[in-house]
């Protein structure tokens, strides 16, 4: 007999097998607290290199290559802050940053916009919605990540302040 006693709460399921006793496994369920990060864009490069970049300062990334698919798995992921590139195929930046603030599921979600577009643009993004607006050559994530990462961690903080 393996007595066992377990009292903690979890919310994503594992299973652990009981040493010295295999024969008794239990289901728990383990709360996944990391932050989730949607990067859309349409360059692989530029995606890996920010992906690595997130994925060390602690946060989990999804990603996605186009407008029509960034927006899709926005829907269904619900993550806690999007990447969001401005010049994409099938779907451009702007049309899935606003379908994203017009559907009520996505619209709290911050979304922070990269682009290598002037800055010309940033106050029409901001009105429609956007958190925050880097150009690409100025933020790259491999070479100076600080200024994106803090204002992911800014949406984060104003995003927890709203619930």
């Amino acid at each position: 007999m393996c007595p066992v006693s377990v009292g903690l709460k979890f919310s994503v399921p594992h299973q652990i097998v009981l040493y010295p006793c295999p024969r008794a496994t239990i289901s728990v369920y383990i709360e996944d607290t990391q932050m989730v990060i949607l990067l859309v864009d349409d360059s692989r490069v530029q995606r890996r290199a920010n992906e690595g970049a997130l994925v060390r300062a602690g946060y989990k990334v999804i990603t996605a290559s186009d407008g029509v698919e960034g927006l899709k798995v926005a829907r269904s992921a619900l993550p806690d802050v999007i990447l969001l590139d401005m010049m994409l195929p099938k779907m451009s930046g702007p049309d899935v940053l606003r379908e994203l603030k017009a559907d009520p599921a996505t619209a709290h979600i911050p979304v922070l916009v990269l682009t290598g577009l002037s800055q010309t643009n940033e106050s029409k993004l901001m009105s429609e919605g956007a958190a925050g607006f880097f150009q690409k050559s100025d933020h790259m994530l491999e070479d100076d990540s600080s200024h994106l990462l803090d204002a992911i961690k800014r949406a984060l903080q104003s995003v927890k302040k709203d619930i």
